[in-house]
């Protein structure tokens, strides 16, 4: 489509620039927090932070760092969806002794 020079859309810069401050008030921040745990109870741990709803990432590490193992959670994860990564865990949890859970949880954070 052709414009003529007095056909031209014309954009508010301020209404532009007011769109895009607005997007930086309702951003969302990952939260990083870590559970030592011994390989018992690793599973009952992964099955409480699934049910809480807000992690997005799980990551199990060996005493030594090492990564073992890390999956990422989306929202509405449920029954047949976890259960793969659930049996996973318990083999993991029956071969190793003390371990680290690291979680990324998504945090909204509004500014008024």
């Amino acid at each position: 489509m052709n414009y003529l020079p007095e056909e031209i859309p014309q954009t508010n810069v301020t209404e532009s620039s007011n769109k895009m401050m607005n997007l930086h008030y309702n951003q969302k921040h990952m939260n990083k927090e870590s559970f030592i745990v011994e390989g018992e109870n690793l599973l009952k741990k992964v099955k409480e932070l699934i049910n809480e709803g807000n992690v997005r990432k799980i990551t199990i590490k060996d005493k030594a760092g090492k990564e073992l193992m890390s999956f990422p959670l989306t929202i509405g994860v449920i029954g047949a969806a976890v259960a793969p990564i659930l049996a996973a865990v318990g083999a993991i949890a029956a071969l190793i002794g003390e371990c680290t859970i690291s979680v990324e949880r998504e945090e909204e954070v509004t500014k008024n």
